[in-house]
């Protein structure tokens, strides 16, 4: 699937791809329609088409990964409700091994997340990733998502990686699909970002269920 011959850099995405998308998925989709409807004494239901119009709205855009937005728009202290549940922040089953790999390679390992900085923070604060990538980079810094052509502009002339010697891995196939079209040669998709959700399928990109399936790092 990979030559790691061929790579000198890998990009990594965190949620999904490193970390256990459920914490996030439990806090969007499960908890704060809850938190909402309880502050602003409104009906479940109600918050809840509030809450998948605004999504639905933003989606694709950099407002979705920002707290101030969300903060802001919903009228909650979203970071304060983040912490209530960080016993949910964990790495994937398989993150740890690889991540262990990666740091005795000798490739350059940068973390490319669009978490807002806040919430890249909580996670560096409850798993310590920071000690395995200690080069991570918020896309809120350069002011694009990934999934816009301008910030992978941005990162290349930040990081002057080769594109052609560069492996990027995230749990989105339309953030895969931006990576390729700016000129990334090697994409890998995540089919269990979600611990607790069924695997996922990626039509346009090699994938993995689990990082073991990949070849050894020499």
């Amino acid at each position: 699937m990979l030559n790691w011959q061929e790579i000198d850099t890998v990009l990594l995405d965190m949620d999904g791809t490193l970390l256990d998308l459920h914490y996030d998925n439990y806090f969007w989709i499960e908890y704060l329609p809850k938190a909402y409807a309880h502050a602003h004494r409104v009906a479940e239901a109600d918050a809840q088409e509030f809450l998948n119009r605004l999504f639905t709205k933003v989606s694709g855009t950099l407002n979705w990964y920002c707290l101030d937005f969300w903060s802001e728009s919903l009228g909650l202290p979203i970071r304060s409700l983040k912490r209530k549940m960080t016993d949910k922040i964990r790495y994937r089953a398989d993150a740890l091994d690889f991540l262990q790999q990666l740091k005795q390679s000798n490739k350059r390992v940068v973390l490319v997340t669009n978490a807002h900085p806040d919430a890249l923070a909580l996670k560096n604060e409850f798993t310590n990733l920071q000690q395995w990538i200690p080069t991570q980079y918020s896309t809120h810094t350069f002011g694009y998502c990934k999934e816009f052509p301008e910030l992978w502009q941005a990162l290349q002339r930040e990081l002057r990686f080769d594109p052609l010697r560069t492996l990027f891995v995230d749990d989105g196939e339309h953030i895969l699909n931006s990576a390729k079209a700016f000129g990334i040669q090697y994409t890998l998709g995540i089919r269990t970002p979600d611990s607790r959700q069924p695997e996922k399928y990626f039509s346009a990109h090699p994938s993995v269920a689990d990082f073991s399936e990949l070849p050894i790092l020499g």
